[in-house]
């Protein structure tokens, strides 16, 4: 069973390889509000609507003092290549172990489509000005989380347009 984190829990600290390849550690980010978001995959269609989402809503999470990271399993080179087509304005974080997924509760045991499977657990953590865990939602839906994330924290996002 996986161990999950709860709202005081000391968010476990990190250093992760980006995108672009800059090392990002958890705790240099003291502070600041961080919001980290773990995906299943790069590239896939649930993932895609998730980080477009939080691209989309980049100003006003930013706006409120947040800054935005998404974790995956996926290789640097895979989350560069995701971030130019998506063209998404926050780092994607490499963590090829799945260490800090699983010291997150964000990788384990899941039910997919009726089937119990091993992977990434859909989740979403706010992490505090101290680096304590303000909120942690796992198996969240990748449509609509960042508007619930948003109500949730506060934040006005602005009405979607037609295209």
């Amino acid at each position: 069973m996986t161990t999950r984190l709860e709202q005081g829990d000391v968010a476990p600290d990190f250093t992760l390889t980006s995108h672009t390849g800059e090392e990002v550690t958890l705790s240099a980010l003291r502070g600041r509000k961080v919001v980290l978001y773990a995906y299943p995959a790069a590239m896939t269609p649930g993932c895609t609507t998730q980080a477009c989402d939080f691209r989309d809503a980049r100003d006003p999470f930013a706006d409120a003092g947040y800054a935005v990271y998404g974790i995956s399993p996926d290789s640097e080179e895979k989350l560069a290549r995701f971030v130019e087509k998506e063209q998404l304005t926050f780092p994607l974080l490499s963590d090829p172990d799945k260490a800090v997924l699983t010291a997150y509760g964000a990788y384990g045991e899941k039910t997919t489509y009726g089937k119990k499977t091993v992977g990434v657990i859909r989740s979403t953590f706010v992490v505090d000005e101290e680096g304590r865990i303000a909120l942690a939602k796992y198996n969240v839906r990748a449509k609509g989380h960042v508007a619930s994330l948003a109500k949730t924290l506060g934040i006005d996002l602005p009405a979607p347009t037609e295209s």
